[in-house]
């Protein structure tokens, strides 16, 4: 369910503004969108399992909010950061 150091590096890597760019607004919402997807994948066959459930909500509520944080103060940086994500 959650990503390894590797997987993790690689979206880091790929989505990075600059070299050792880990906190961007881009970074974080990659990082939880990939999370987010595994998260489901793991409830669709775990339906009972309220605990992640309740992880997977505060996920999704979290890039939301960075999301409404990124186009607020940034839009061409959310333009663009939309497109390659597919969001």
């Amino acid at each position: 369910m959650s990503l390894s150091k590797e997987e993790k590096q690689k979206i880091v890597n790929s989505f990075a503004l600059h070299e050792g760019d880990t906190g961007s607004p881009e970074v974080q919402i990659a990082i939880l969108t990939e999370e987010i997807t595994r998260l489901s994948e793991h409830l669709k066959e775990h339906k009972k399992d309220n605990h992640s459930r309740r992880g997977l909500l505060q996920k999704v509520g979290k890039r939301r909010r960075l999301i409404q944080y990124l186009s607020q103060n940034e839009p061409e940086r959310y333009e663009t950061f939309s497109k390659k994500i597919k969001i």
